[in-house]
Formats: C-alpha cells, sequence, structure tokens
C-alpha cells in the first residue's frame, strides 16, 4: 500500500486545509515540540477509524476538531483525506476498479462522523475492513507511536499474534470473523421471534379452522343453491326451446331470400364469364406492346454503350497522336545534335592530319643536329668532369637550404591551418548566441510555469471547494430521494396490502358494498345502519343479494333534527329504499324523535350507534367488518393518491439527484483536470530546468574551450612569425648561391 497524499481540514491544529504530499521513499516531519507532528499520525489512525477518544488523545471524538484560539473562532466540522496508490491492483474487489482511492472521514460537532471512499458513502466497518485487507489499519503495528517500541517488546505472545496476523495479511479475516459472529448472534434472537411468530401463527390457524368450518356450511347451502339453479336453468331451456321454434320459422323465410340471392348471383357469374372471355386476347396484346417496349429499350442501352466506348476509343487515340509528335521533335533534335557532332570530329581529323605533316619535317631536322651534337661531345668530356664536381658541392649547398625553405613553408602552412582551425573554432562558439538566447527564454518560461501552477493551484483548490460543495448537496439530494423511495414503499406496500383485503372477490358474487363510496368519517355510521347486508351481492344468482325496486311513491320523511345519510353516500340505486330512510343524528335522539320513526327507519351516529323504528337499539361500539371495509376502501382511495403524488415528488427529487449527481461528477472533472494541468505544469517546469542546466553548462565549458583556443592561437602565431623568419633567411642564402648553370659552364681562356 502506498499513500500519496493526506488532507487535513479544520483537523486539531490544522484549521486551515493543509495537504501533504507522501513521495515514494522515506518522508520525515521535522519541527520543535508542540507543531503538530503527532497530528499527523492521528489523523492517519483516525480515517482509519479510529473510533477511541483517548487513542486520540481526548476525552470526545469531538475533541478532534479545531477548539479555537483568542484570534481564531472554533470550527464545527473537520475533515482528513487519505489519497491510496492503487496502480497494482492490490486493494479488495469491490474497490479494485480504481487507480486511485480517496478515504475520507469528516465529523461535525455533535453529529458523530460519515465516510467516503471515492465520493460513495461507507460504513465506518467497510474503511476498517478495506484497511485491515491491505495489512494495516488504526491499530496497526506498523504505525509505530511514542512508547509503543517498549509495549511491543514486552507484549503478551497473545498480542504478538496481532502482529504475525498481519504481516500474513489475515488480519481482515478476524474482522470478518467478529461480524459473523454478530450476525450469527442476531440469527438467533430472530429465531427467537420467530418461535413467537410460530405460536401466533398457532393461533390464527385456529381461527382459520373455525372459518373452514364456515365454510363447509357454505358449500352444504351452495348445494342447495346448485339444486335451485338447476330448476331455473330447466325453466331457461322451455324457453330456449319455444325460441327455436320461432327461431326456425324466421330460418325458412331466410333461406327463400337466399334462393333469390343465388339465382341474381348465377346472372352475375354468367356476365363475368363473358367479360373473362375477352379479357385473354387484351392480356395478350399487353404482353406484346410490353415486349416491343423491353425490345425497344435493349437496343437504346446498347447504343448508349456504343456512344461512350466511341468517345473514350477518340480519347485514347488523341493521347496516343500526342506522345507520336513528341517522340518526333525529341528523335529529330538528335539527329540535329548528330549532325553537329560529325561535322566537328571531321575538322578535328583534318587538323591533326596537317599537324603530323609538320613533324615529320621537325623530327629529320632534328635527326641532323643530333649528329652534329655527336660529333662535338667527345671534345666537351673534359670540361664536364671539372664542371661536374663543381655543381656537385653547389648541389649539395643548393639542395641543404631547399630543404630549410620548404621545412619552413610546411610549418608555416601547418601553423596557418592550426591557426585558422582554432579561428573557425571561436567563431563557431561566437554562433551560441541562440543558446544564450534560449537561455533567456527558459528563464522566462520558468517564470511563466511558476505563475501557471499558481493558478493551477488555485483552481485546484477552487475545484475541491466546489466538489466538496457539490457532494454534499448530491449527500442532501440522495437523502431525500432516500426519504421520498421510503415514503413511497410505505404507501405502496399499504396500498397493495388493502387492495388485497378489499378487492379480494370479483365477478357476481363481489359484495355491495365494493360498489359503495362513503365520505370519510362516516363509514362506522353506514356500517351500523347496514351491518351484514353489505357483504350481500347486487343481483346474480346469490341465495341472498340485493334486486333493484323502484323508488317509493309515499315515501315517509325522517324525524325533524335527522339529516339523511344518503347524502354522504354514493351507492347502487338497489340502496335507494334503505339508503333514505336512515338519519344521521349528531348525538343521541330524544324520546320524541324516536316515536317519530316510522316502519323502516332508524338512526345513526357518526361513532355507530343505532336507534330502530321498532325499538331496537345499539351502542357505538367496535366497528363492524363492513364498516372496517369501508374505511379501508376510502384509505385505499387516500393511498392512490398520496402514492400519486409522492411518485411526481419523487420523480422531481431523482431529477434533482440527477442534476446534483452531474453536477459532481463535472466538478471530479473539472478537478481531475486542474491537477492534471498543475502536474503538467510541474513535469513542463522541471523539463525546462533541467534543459536550462544543460544550456549553462555547455556555456561555461565553451567560455573555457575559447580561453584555451585563444591561448593557443598566441602561441601559434609566435611559431609562425619564428618559422616566416627562418624561411626568409633560408631563401636569402640560397639567393646568394651562383646559379647550377654559371658552374657547369665551361671556363673560358
Amino acid at each position: 500500500m502506498h499513500f500519496t497524499r493526506l488532507r487535513l481540514t479544520g483537523f486539531k491544529s490544522f484549521v486551515d486545509p493543509t495537504e501533504l504530499l507522501i513521495e515514494p521513499g522515506l518522508t520525515g516531519v521535522v519541527g520543535p515540540n508542540g507543531c503538530g507532528k503527532s497530528n499527523l499520525l492521528e489523523a492517519i489512525r483516525w480515517v482509519m477509524g479510529e473510533n477511541s477518544p483517548k487513542s486520540m488523545r481526548g476525552s470526545g471524538m469531538d475533541d478532534v476538531i479545531f477548539a479555537g484560539t483568542a484570534g481564531r473562532p472554533a470550527r464545527n466540522l473537520a475533515e482528513v483525506a487519505l489519497f491510496l496508490d492503487n496502480t497494482n491492483r492490490d486493494a479488495p474487489a469491490a474497490f479494485n476498479d480504481e487507480l486511485y482511492l480517496e478515504v475520507v472521514r469528516r465529523i461535525e460537532r455533535e453529529s458523530g462522523s460519515a465516510y467516503r471512499i471515492n465520493g460513495r458513502d461507507v460504513r465506518a466497518k467497510d474503511v476498517q475492513l478495506l484497511f485491515a485487507d491491505m495489512a494495516t489499519g488504526a491499530h496497526s503495528p506498523a504505525l509505530v507511536s511514542q512508547g509503543r517500541i517498549g509495549a511491543l517488546i514486552s507484549a503478551k505472545p497473545r498480542d504478538r499474534r496481532a502482529i504475525l496476523e498481519e504481516a500474513a495479511g489475515i488480519s481482515g479475516l478476524h474482522s470478518r470473523r467478529d461480524e459473523a459472529e454478530r450476525r450469527l448472534r442476531a440469527a438467533e434472537t430472530n429465531l427467537t421471534r420467530v418461535t413467537d411468530v410460530i405460536q401466533q401463527i398457532e393461533s390464527q390457524i385456529a381461527s382459520l379452522k373455525r372459518q373452514a368450518r364456515q365454510a363447509e356450511r357454505y358449500r352444504k347451502v351452495n348445494a342447495l343453491i346448485r339444486q335451485n339453479e338447476a330448476i331455473r336453468l330447466y325453466l331457461q331451456w322451455r324457453a330456449a326451446a319455444e325460441r327455436l321454434r320461432e327461431t326456425e320459422a324466421e330460418l325458412r323465410s331466410r333461406e327463400a331470400l337466399v334462393a333469390e340471392i343465388t339465382a341474381e348471383t348465377g346472372n352475375l357469374s354468367a356476365r363475368q364469364a363473358a367479360i373473362a372471355a375477352d379479357l385473354p386476347a387484351l392480356r395478350n396484346a399487353e404482353a406484346e406492346r410490353a415486349a416491343a417496349l423491353h425490345r425497344l429499350a435493349v437496343a437504346h442501352d446498347a447504343l448508349i454503350k456504343e456512344e461512350q466506348q466511341i468517345l473514350e476509343a477518340q480519347e485514347r487515340l488523341t493521347a496516343q497522336l500526342q506522345h507520336a509528335t513528341q517522340d518526333m521533335e525529341r528523335e529529330q533534335s538528335l539527329i540535329d545534335d548528330t549532325r553537329d557532332a560529325v561535322a566537328r570530329l571531321e575538322a578535328e581529323r583534318d587538323n591533326l592530319l596537317e599537324a603530323d605533316a609538320a613533324q615529320e619535317e621537325e623530327r629529320r631536322a632534328a635527326a641532323g643536329t643530333v649528329e652534329a651534337a655527336v660529333n662535338a661531345a667527345g671534345q666537351r668530356e673534359a670540361e664536364l668532369d671539372e664542371i661536374r664536381s663543381r655543381a656537385a658541392r653547389a648541389e649539395a649547398e643548393r639542395n641543404r637550404l631547399v630543404h630549410l625553405v620548404r621545412s619552413a613553408e610546411s610549418r608555416t602552412a601547418r601553423m596557418k591551418r592550426e591557426l585558422a582551425a582554432a579561428r573557425e573554432r571561436i567563431a563557431a562558439m561566437a554562433k551560441s548566441a541562440p543558446a544564450l538566447k534560449e537561455s533567456r527564454d527558459l528563464a522566462a518560461e520558468i517564470e511563466t510555469l511558476e505563475k501557471d501552477a499558481e493558478d493551477a493551484q488555485e483552481r485546484v483548490e477552487t475545484a475541491r471547494a466546489t466538489v466538496e460543495a457539490c457532494r454534499d448537496d448530491e449527500k442532501a439530494a440522495r437523502e431525500a430521494l432516500q426519504a421520498i423511495d421510503t415514503r413511497l414503499a410505505r404507501l405502496e406496500s399499504e396500498r397493495d396490502a388493502l387492495s388485497r383485503l378489499v378487492l379480494t372477490t370479483q365477478g357476481e358474487d363481489r359484495p355491495i358494498a365494493d360498489d359503495i363510496a362513503v365520505a370519510p368519517g362516516y363509514e362506522a355510521a353506514l356500517g351500523a345502519a347496514l351491518g351484514d347486508d353489505l357483504e350481500a351481492p347486487l343481483g346474480g344468482a346469490a341465495a341472498v343479494h340485493w334486486s333493484q325496486l323502484p323508488a317509493y311513491t309515499d315515501s315517509p320523511s325522517l324525524p325533524v333534527g335527522a339529516t339523511p345519510l344518503s347524502q354522504y353516500v354514493q351507492a347502487p340505486p338497489a340502496l335507494a329504499r334503505r339508503l333514505g330512510q336512515i338519519g344521521l343524528v349528531e348525538d343521541i335522539p330524544d324520546t320524541a324523535m324516536l316515536e317519530a320513526l316510522r316502519p323502516g327507519q332508524r338512526l345513526v351516529t357518526r361513532d355507530g350507534a343505532l336507534w330502530r323504528w321498532d325499538g331496537f337499539a345499539a351502542a357505538a361500539d367496535a366497528p363492524t367488518a363492513a364498516a372496517r371495509r369501508l374505511a379501508q376502501k376510502n384509505r385505499l382511495t387516500e393511498l392512490n393518491k398520496a402514492c400519486q403524488e409522492v411518485a411526481g415528488a419523487r420523480a422531481e427529487a431523482a431529477k434533482a439527484h440527477d442534476r446534483t449527481q452531474k453536477a459532481l461528477q463535472a466538478a471530479i472533472d473539472a478537478e481531475r483536470a486542474a491537477e492534471a494541468a498543475l502536474k503538467a505544469a510541474g513535469a513542463r517546469k522541471t523539463d525546462v530546468q533541467r534543459r536550462l542546466g544543460e544550456i549553462e553548462r555547455q556555456a561555461a565549458q565553451e567560455a573555457a574551450q575559447r580561453a584555451a583556443l585563444e591561448e593557443a592561437i598566441e602561441r601559434l602565431a609566435a611559431q609562425y612569425e619564428e618559422a616566416l623568419a627562418e624561411k626568409a633567411a633560408a631563401e636569402e642564402a640560397l639567393a646568394d648561391l651562383p646559379p647550377v648553370d654559371n658552374i657547369r659552364r665551361r671556363p673560358t681562356g
């Protein structure tokens, strides 16, 4: 594991945002006592999941927040971020997809801590397991503090075992074992609760058995109902047989009509056959014309293709004609050049023949001169010997002086070349002015890069602040969305449960209560007024059911002070007679009101109390099954509306959450871009500084070489003057010698 950065904000003495870069190798923090060195180690342990205030040298975990000074107010939150390098992919599988891990712990005063890994909220246990799997943690022996070495030396074998387990990389297994033990204990608790639930279910089973007996009675009643239905079906069959006889008579009349229509259809078929007989000739004519049209189209396409081929052939022949014309012109120019060369060679041949004839005459004259010279040679032999001796001495002296002159010339030439080479090297060094200009440009670029780095650092800090703000907004939006999801799930679960309870019966046997809508608060009154009659279906073949009858023509009015319950109920017309005779009162009615009741009339209160015309009265008690069903139906309507409203609110919250997530991602991208720009500026600055150092070293080397060359030029110039003086002396002595021709001349006398 490699820690790359440690960022502290409001942690103990680090009130301002402080970032510590942890480079590869050994990183040390040096300072006097009380400067906050120990706070850095405690910050690392704290972000790793340390939960003991004593380990943080405080009485409570809120003590890690900056407590303020005489000149600065206290802070309400503290945050520590630890950046990990995961390029080797050593992190646990849940976090191994990222190249870098950012572990953040944030604490608010009196609100507890919150953990995040790469911007995602996690539990403290997840952070502890992350570092435990990496063989480290808040209590790792690798974190050595004051007195830790002595404690390790005097530790018990059980304590030393933790060091070996961490070195082996299995410390995370112990954390998971503790978690598994807690889950097992929780499972045991759940088993205890399951026992209680089983007892409750057994009581429900007893209730269901009673209901089963009621169902048995229901089946017996249902058998009687089927017997009655069989009788009804027999009567219906008799009626259907009568309708069948009527239908057969109508069928015979319809068959006569069909015969007339069939005759008319035969006439139309004959006409269709006549038209079909003329159709083949027309189709043949159409086919011939289509074939002719096809032949013309094929011929037209062939002509167009032939025209294109002719045009292509014309273009190809034109190009060949141009190439042939160019070749003829080139060959004609070659023929003209050849003719000029032949004429020039013939003229040279004539000149050579004339020169050969002149040389033949000169050879004949030279042969006569040679013969005369041979005759005079004998006379000059004696003189030649004396001349040879004097010439040998003079030749030796001349050779010595010539050697001196040539040696001086070679020395001067060599020194001249060396001087020229040295001056050329100095001139080449003088051309290094662009390197000096480059060094000045690089120095200016370094200043610009330093400014860019400062701007990039400001952008990084601004981007980080923006990221934190966006994370807070995203967290708030996520919490709001989660709260709405929780509320919506609760409402939907309640709605689904009520739907299963209220809408269990469908078809003809559906109770009439499902077709009634009652105003909220009046369910108990309607349930008390109608009672179990609300469970009967509307019409159908059931033994107990409601039938629709016409309304009363002379319906008696309700007592004075009673409000018709039908004002608060929407029900099928079959209940009109019953609801019209039910009055709603606010309190217990007096005797006069009860005596004013007519047969079939009754009074109810909102809480379910009942007074009937025949003297029967019932106090308000627990609501009946019908009342509960009506209340559940109203509650289901309210839940449907509430679910729609909450679903709309959730859509808005989801949009807001998406916006905050996009803003957070954009802020993270901006932070990464700013960090990349800062890193690029630093890398460029390093490259420029390295290049500037190379130029400065090269300039120093060239200055030393220039000084050495200038000294060599001075030395070579002096040697060059000496060589010129030696050469002048040798040439003067050589000029004083008599010519060899004078020495070899024959003496006169």
